[in-house]
């Protein structure tokens, strides 16, 4: 059986005193050991951010590259190798700014990765500038009269494009974020799992007592059903006085190693005994 103890290592986390991601990364661990995975068996990929960090405080195989580049890393890894559960994670800034684009076409292709982005609303490795999710008005280094851009809504964006596992968590509710990042790492196919992490060094307007006096758990509505896309769109609108979390919406599609020919029967690792001679291949081109 994996523990807990399976996943640590001697590193010391370099977050500030109640930063959320502690209560994150608390959240993945507890979430993989409910799975049962072994550490050689999952990968986790991030780019560069405080929550870019937080591979470097699990043991097991992970790979840390460049500002808002995790996705396509993750995507190469997974085509490469279908047997890894790959995971990746990162911040606001580094998701849905430098890497916006490259969430567009994961979310497009359906690949089997679990995507956790780490919400606090700011720019907190270099010091408090605002990021795309940002509220209106928010002052901050690089907006010292106010943010005037409109917050980026995640989860409409991943509506929107037919994402097929959309969800929130809250960093403080550990277990409520752990039994969602399970269900997104089971879900066969691309899952977004946004979570709300308060940045108590340079966001002093989305606090957890800000944020504890708004999140609702979707479960406790009974006639909810996650499989609505269009009710999925209208929980995703809500936000200034009430915020959910949990599920938005789940469907069943096609994952793209699922509709590739090439990847259909196996991992490109275990097709390399298949490739033909790359000198007799390069012949046929160059006469």
């Amino acid at each position: 059986m994996i523990t807990i103890r399976d996943y640590d290592n001697d590193e010391k986390p370099a977050w500030c005193p109640g930063c959320g991601n502690f209560q994150i990364l608390s959240s993945v661990k507890e979430a993989l050991v409910e799975l049962n995975l072994h550490p050689h068996k999952v990968l986790f990929v991030s780019g560069i951010g405080q929550a870019g960090k937080l591979p470097h405080y699990l043991r097991c195989n992970m790979f840390n590259g460049l500002h808002g580049r995790t996705l396509p890393v993750a995507t190469g890894a997974k085509i490469a190798n279908h047997e890894l559960t790959v995971i990746a994670v990162g911040g606001d800034g580094d998701g849905y700014g430098e890497g916006g684009n490259h969430l567009l076409h994961a979310i497009r292709r359906n690949l089997d990765i679990t995507y956790i982005v780490h919400n606090n609303q700011i720019y907190g490795l270099t010091k408090g500038q605002a990021s795309p999710t940002s509220e209106v008005g928010l002052v901050t280094k690089t907006t010292p009269e106010g943010v005037k851009l409109n917050r980026f809504n995640p989860l409409s964006f991943a509506l929107s494009l037919g994402a097929t596992f959309v969800a929130r968590g809250y960093s403080a509710r550990t277990t409520h974020l752990k039994s969602l990042i399970i269900e997104g790492i089971k879900h066969k196919g691309f899952s977004l799992i946004d979570v709300l992490q308060p940045c108590v060094s340079f966001n002093y307007l989305n606090t957890y007592e800000w944020y504890n006096k708004r999140v609702y758990d979707l479960k406790k509505e009974s006639n909810y059903n996650s499989n609505d896309q269009t009710k999925a769109y209208e929980k995703a609108q809500e936000w200034e006085n009430q915020i959910p979390i949990g599920i938005l919406y789940r469907s069943i599609k096609k994952s793209y190693d699922e509709q590739i020919t090439a990847l259909k029967d196996d991992s490109l690792i275990k097709q390399r005994k298949k490739i033909p001679n790359l000198t007799k291949l390069i012949e046929t081109f160059i006469p």
